[in-house]
Parts: C-alpha cells; structure tokens; sequence
C-alpha cells in the first residue's frame, strides 16, 4: 500500500473511533472465524489418524469437533458481519454529512467552477465506492487475511521448511498485486468523472425538458448521454479487464506454488517425518489458502475505488470554507450601505469586473440599478450577503467594514429576491418560512396576503399546506416571484435585494409584483435590479452601470433630462414596447 493510500486510510479510521467498541466485536468475530476455519485442516489430520487407530474416544469426538468448529465459524460470522456493516453505515453516514455540510459553507467560486451534476455524484456514487472500502472490501481483508495468517501459522507449526518454500512465491504475487493497484486507481478516477458526466448531462436535460422539447433536441440530448454513458462503460471494462487478467495471473502462481509444495512432499526424506494425518492435514491447509488468497486479490478494485473516491471526497474538505472571522452580530441593522473604491474580479488572472465603485444608499432608500447586460449589476449586489468579497476597496454596512460582521447574522439582516425563484418540494408555508424549524403560522399568512399571494393560495386544495412540487412546478411565474416576496417580508430583512424581480412577467403578475414591492420596501434600505424601467420610476435614485462602471446617478426625470445613458435605455424600452 503506498503512503498516500496508508493516509486515505488513517483519515477514514479516524471515523470509525467513535465506534471502537463494535469495530472491536467485529475483529473478535473475523479472529473466531479465521480460527474455526483453519481448525479444518487439524481436523482432516485427526481424521485420517483416527481412521488407523480408531476408538470409543475418536468417534465421540471428532463429531462433536465438526459441530463445535462450524457453530463458533457461525458466530464468527455473525460477529464480524453485522458490525463491520454497523461501524461502515456509520462511517458512511457521518463522512457524507460532513462532505454535504462543508459543501454548503464553501465559496460561490467554487459553485462557479463545478456543474450540480459533479456535485451530487459526489455525496452519492462517490461515497457508496467508499462504502464498498469501508464495508466489504475490509471485511474481506480482515476476514480472509487473518484466515491466511492462521493457515501460515498452521503450516510452520506442522513443517517448517515446507512452509517456506511455499511462500516463496509471495514477493512476486506482491509486484502483481502493486502493480494492478496502481491502474484500478487511475482507472477508477476516470470512471467516478465519467459518472459525474452522466448525472450532469442527465440532470440537464430532465431538468429542461421543455426547452429540450420545443427546439427538437432529444435526439441531440440522446447523443450527449450516449457519449457520456460510452466514456463510463469503456473505463468500466477497462477495470474489468484488470480484475479479469490479475486474479488469474495471482491464482496460477498460488496453483505452481502448491504444485511444488506437493512434489517436494511427496520426497521420501519428508514423507518419513509426517504421519499420513499431519500429510493431508498439511495439504488441505495450503490449499484452503487458494480461495481467501483469489478474494483478497479480487477485492483489490473495490480498495482502489473507494480509495480513489475518499482522496476526491476529503479533496472537497480539505477545501477553505468561506472566511467567517467576523464577530459583529447586530440584533438589527439601519441599512446604511456604504461602496468605497470597490473592484472585484473573478479570479486573480482575471480582468475586473466592478471598477472603482463609489455608492452610498441611506437608511430606508431605494436605489434602483440599470444598464446592459454583463454591465456588473447582479455581481455588484452579490457582494452584500458576501458571496463574494471585493478584490479592492470596503464595503461597509451601518460604518462598519462588511467583513467585522458574522456571516451568518450578516446574511439574516438580508432578504434576495431573483429572477430565477428557488422553492422547494415542500408546503408553501415550509417555503415562505424557509429554513425555520418552528415558523410562526400568523406571520406566515400576514406575509402572505402583504405579497399578494393568498388570492392564489386561497384557492389552492390545502390552501398553505399545498405542496408546491419540485421548485415550484405546479405554481405559474408570478405566483413563485410573490411566494418568494413572502419570504422576504416574513423574514422582516432591513435590507432588500430584487434582482430582475420582474424581468419575465406578464402584466397582471407584473402589477402584483409592483403592489408587493411598494409594501416590503417601506422602512427598509433597497436595492432593485430592472430590465423594465417602467418598474422603478419611483426610485429615490437609480445608478447606471456600464462595464463594471458607474455612469450616472439620479432620479428618474433628473436623468432623462441630462439625456445621458439612461435616456437612451429608456427610449430603446419605449421603441421596443410601443
């Protein structure tokens, strides 16, 4: 095993700790096992002793010998079977909460960079080949492995010398053995990227069927999975061509092994020192070793993809969460938002996307921020809840720096309303008092009816109680948009982020949305990203942004007068929509 399969290894132990008493009962039971079945062979050369010598004894004994030895076989089984299986379920279960909770807790760039499909495969495929590790494959290691230790020790103790030269072929079976563990893992990496491809591509077109289906492109999609699913079958017989060429390879060097051992004990000089019982006694032991000597060879893949897996695993781990040193934690916020000199960039090869930002929005006002495409506005407003951090200048909330705050109390004083509304298979209660084990069912319906919400919910089957289907499947675009402004009103935020709230309504769902936004927005400090200008004529102030840049700033009729940016953008709405 090399020093970095040894490492994966100490990690995963360090799981089975808090289980060492049941991991212990296991090992007792793999020990009673090993004993019992090695216990075979003595029996074979009482046997044929007896069978030349027989008495009253020989026939009462060896019989109740047969029972004794496959009844403590039996609870060796038992033992080592259903609490290595206890201590490995655990193991698993504790290593796939820590890989989902510290997925939860890492950066949005590392969100960026991986697909939700790779993300799953990981808390799934990856932790069930680890599974196999933890489970199986070190019940076969131990179970069979100490079975072969104790036949060793069972063959020195009936002849010494024969033993040794059995087990001179064992360096070369070790070259195999290294060998063949190199390439499972290498294999097994691609096939666990393979996997990953085939949920991604799965999970997109299932996802977006409709899209899918309105631009005719199963066949197209079909092809995309066939291509992935092609890449994970031919990795896979890769592996199976391995386990299939090794396993016989190490199985005809046992087979030459034990063919000589029989020749040479067969020799006269060794034949005279052994009475026919310790012969078959001492044959019948070496060619036990054949069947736990294949399984340990055979379940070398398993080892290898549960390795490969728990180095992708602890990879994800290992990574740095999101930076939480603040200590700030504000039982309320005014909502004094503050940008001084603010740049950020993606990464650090990478151009700025905000340049030199300079905004200060008052307690309680609403600022509203326009521009093209990619001109920074969601980027910019993606900063507050710190899903990033700025790569220049401060951002300060109520004159303290953005990153003094606790990231959890900072993130509970701000409520964000998308375009692209996420809600969950659950009631529409559960979904407006999201992420609260106890919600507060009056609260619930007063933020309800200020969303203009209840005069569809009311009309629902369960009314509140209503499962809404996976991310809302069974709600229209402007129903999820108000259920997710009664998110934002029951979780009572100082501080309001609406980003293309409205961009993809029709007008009745539209004059709605705009009724709610007039109710949430009193009192709290706003920030609202428009594609439709009409919707935020009312704004204290509205920000133009172009290419991470702040170009104007103003009321509505302020910048329409100064016939700058703005002007044109809304006189391109007004040509588009009249």
């Amino acid at each position: 095993m090399t020093d970095s399969s040894w490492a994966l290894y100490k990690r995963l132990l360090e799981y089975v700790k808090p289980h060492w008493k049941m991991f212990a009962l296991a090992i007792i039971g793999f020990v009673i096992y090993a004993a019992s079945s090695t216990a075979l062979a003595e029996m074979m050369k009482r046997l044929i002793d007896g069978i030349q010598n027989p008495d009253a004894a020989f026939r009462f004994f060896l019989p109740l010998f047969v029972v004794l030895m496959f009844a403590a076989r039996g609870i060796g089984t038992f033992l080592s079977t259903y609490y290595m299986a206890y201590v490995g379920r655990y193991v698993i279960h504790t290593l796939r909460c820590d890989v989902f909770d510290h997925m939860l807790h890492l950066p949005g760039r590392f969100f960026d960079q991986h697909s939700s499909g790779h993300l799953v495969s990981r808390v799934t495929y990856h932790v069930e080949q680890v599974a196999s590790a933890a489970t199986n494959a070190v019940t076969v290691i131990l179970r069979e492995g100490l079975f072969v230790v104790g036949l060793v020790l069972y063959l020195l103790w009936t002849n010494w010398m024969l033993t040794l030269l059995f087990l001179a072929v064992t360096p070369v079976i070790a070259v195999v053995v290294s060998f063949v563990s190199k390439r499972f893992r290498k294999i097994s990496k691609r096939i666990q990227n393979s996997v990953g491809d085939v949920t991604h591509v799965a999970s997109e077109a299932l996802t977006g069927y409709r899209v899918v289906r309105t631009h005719g492109a199963e066949a197209f999609e079909k092809k995309r999975f066939e291509r992935a699913s092609e890449e994970n079958r031919r990795q896979s017989m890769k592996q199976a061509m391995t386990k299939a060429i090794s396993s016989p390879v190490i199985l005809m060097l046992v087979a030459i092994s034990m063919a000589l051992l029989v020749w040479l004990a067969m020799a006269p000089a060794f034949l005279a020192d052994m009475t026919p019982g310790e012969f078959v006694a001492f044959i019948t032991a070496a060619a036990l070793m054949i069947k736990p000597v294949r399984q340990l060879t055979e379940i070398n893949g398993d080892i290898q993809k549960g390795l490969a897996a728990a180095a992708e695993l602890f990879g994800v781990v290992d990574l740095s969460t999101e930076p939480d040193n603040g200590t700030l934690v504000p039982e309320t916020l005014k909502g004094d938002v503050r940008f001084e000199n603010v740049s950020f960039r993606y990464g650090e090869e990478q151009p700025n996307v905000l340049h030199g930002i300079d905004l200060h929005i008052a307690p309680g006002e609403m600022v509203a921020i326009v521009g093209r495409s990619g001109g920074g506005k969601s980027t910019l407003v993606g900063l507050l809840p710190r899903f990033y951090r700025p790569s220049e200048g401060r951002l300060l909330i109520d004159d303290a720096d953005i990153d003094d705050y606790a990231l959890g109390a900072l993130r509970q004083h701000i409520a964000i309303v998308s375009q692209q509304v996420t809600l969950f298979n659950t009631t529409i209660a559960a979904n407006i008092a999201y992420g609260e084990n106890e919600p507060d069912r009056a609260r619930i319906e007063e933020a309800a009816k200020a969303a203009y919400a209840s005069e569809f919910i009311d009309q629902l089957p369960q009314g509140l109680d209503t499962v809404v289907g996976e991310n809302g499947l069974t709600l229209s675009g402007g129903q999820r948009q108000r259920l997710a402004i009664a998110r934002a009103i029951y979780r009572k935020a100082p501080i309001l982020v609406f980003d293309e709230a409205t961009s993809a309504l029709d007008s009745e769902s539209e004059r709605y949305i705009q009724k709610a936004l007039e109710y949430v927005c009193q009192g709290r400090t706003t920030l609202v990203i428009a594609h439709r200008l009409s919707t935020i004529e009312r704004a204290d102030r509205i920000v133009v942004m172009d290419q991470g840049r702040i170009v104007e700033q103003g009321t509505h009729e302020a910048l329409l007068e100064r016939q700058g940016a703005y002007a044109a953008l809304h006189q391109m709405q007004f040509q588009e929509y009249a």
